[in-house]
């Protein structure tokens, strides 16, 4: 007994080096050899980073360096972005007439619980901008002046649940009053209870209009709703990028002569 214990101690340590080899060789050939590159590379991998003759810190402060210029690669990117959207709104503004040409200003400010519904512009009354004047951007009708202070304006837009705009459709002349909805999309209700349009008609701003001028760009019917009671619906994509806002412009809110007329005879049959 004595005799076999002995020989166990001794064999003991190759036996396990016999059965470690064993399960090596049956892991390696179970995953075909990733086991041992995995290791390999986890145990590479520092000195793999560092180039010949460079040490730690030395590579830390290269990683900075990097760091750094992809920093400034992307505000380089940003500028360049915002100066080509700069460039378009002044080539824009530059068509109008210099009687009218609109005041330029960029968007500072926009909360993401109101986002559909206000913005912040940075120029105010210091340059000219009043309450109730109406805001464009390249692609349309943005909204409307709300509040200023001397070097800031917040605009109400057209998407907010709060706006009414009175729109024609181009075509036809069919007209009606659009409302916000919250979105890049605009709910037309039409005043006549069958009226002449079909997708894809193009909307602008009403000669009707008491808050904005005729003529003002809005959107494109995207769907229709001809049985809606009390009156057909529509709903109208809006052109402006909305969901985007970077620049836009502010006109003075020139009145329409047919609107100033209905406000004429509504003020005679009052008096």
């Amino acid at each position: 007994m004595v005799t076999v214990r002995r020989w166990w101690e001794r064999k003991t340590l190759h036996l396990s080096l016999v059965a470690l080899a064993l399960g090596g060789a049956w892991i390696l050939r179970q995953t075909q050899g990733e086991f041992l590159l995995e290791v390999y590379q986890a145990i590479t991998r520092p000195l793999q980073m560092l180039p010949a003759g460079i040490s730690p810190e030395e590579r830390q402060e290269e990683l900075l360096k990097n760091a750094r210029f992809l920093e400034l690669q992307a505000k380089i990117t940003e500028l360049e972005s915002q100066n080509q959207k700069l460039q378009d709104l002044l080539g824009y503004v530059q068509k109008e007439p210099v009687s009218s040409r609109p005041i330029p200003a960029r968007v500072i400010g926009r909360s993401a619980d109101h986002w559909w519904q206000q913005v912040t512009i940075n120029r105010g009354s210091n340059a000219g901008i009043r309450e109730g004047y109406v805001v464009k951007s390249e692609g349309g009708l943005v909204g409307l002046v709300e509040s200023v202070t001397p070097n800031t304006s917040r605009i109400l837009l057209i998407s907010d649940i709060k706006s009414q705009v009175g729109v024609t459709v181009s075509r036809t002349s069919a007209k009606g009053v659009l409302r916000g909805d919250s979105s890049a999309e605009g709910v037309l209700e039409f005043y006549e209870k069958v009226p002449n349009v079909k997708v894809g008609d193009v909307v602008s701003t009403s000669m009707y209009s008491q808050k904005f001028p005729a003529g003002f760009a809005v959107g494109r019917i995207k769907s229709l709703d001809l049985k809606k009671l009390p009156a057909s619906v529509a709903k109208v994509e809006l052109f402006p990028a909305l969901s985007s806002l970077d620049w836009v412009a502010v006109y003075p809110n020139a009145k329409n002569p047919e609107s100033e007329t209905q406000q004429s005879a509504k003020t005679e049959k009052s008096q």
